[in-house]
């Protein structure tokens, strides 16, 4: 059964289907969806490849990014950041966990909250794979300049803050 919540979200979404119909075009090459998608898997596809060697799941990868950033975060606010649903972020911090990785840590205020901690081990991590990371993206830009990677930046930034309107002023949903 749907939550309220997404079968308002549905509903407003259909409010503002576009007339039209099976003659409609709109091909992939110009889609900035499709291309957005087929760049980011290519993307996650090289990282996955160069940081498996050092027992690092992609799931694992957006965790520790955003971890290394702000460390001690609670698992909600963590699901959050990293754009996933609760459950999925539990059983990457247990992975996670298991692999000496991460430790959670009970609020001593709140003790419903269960706060992450990077480890030594994944702080030595950091050191190795985000020089990695780097190397990835370099590559994926070698033949664009410094000013289109900063206007691609920016342009996708627009896009994101764009999109983030439309959820909260338009569907009313909360991302």
């Amino acid at each position: 059964m749907r939550s309220p919540d997404k079968a308002k979200t549905q509903a407003a979404a259909q409010r503002r289907l576009p007339k039209g119909g099976a003659d409609v075009s709109f091909p992939l090459d110009l889609s900035v969806g499709y291309q957005v998608r087929a760049t980011h898997r290519l993307l996650q596809r090289y990282l996955q490849v160069r940081i498996e060697p050092y027992g690092v799941t992609l799931g694992m990868w957006y965790f520790l990014r955003v971890l290394w950033e702000e460390d001690g975060l609670t698992q909600r606010e963590l699901s959050r950041r990293t754009g996933t649903m609760e459950p999925t972020a539990l059983t990457a911090i247990q992975s996670m966990e298991r692999n000496g990785l991460v430790k959670r840590v009970r609020n001593k205020d709140d003790l419903r909250k269960l706060h992450v901690h990077l480890t030594p081990k994944a702080n030595e991590l950091k050191r190795k794979l985000l020089p990695i990371a780097q190397e990835v993206v370099d590559r994926a830009t070698r033949r664009v300049s410094e000013a289109d990677k900063k206007k691609l930046v920016s342009l996708l930034k627009a896009v994101q803050s764009n999109l983030h309107s439309v959820f909260e002023d338009e569907l009313g949903a909360d991302l």
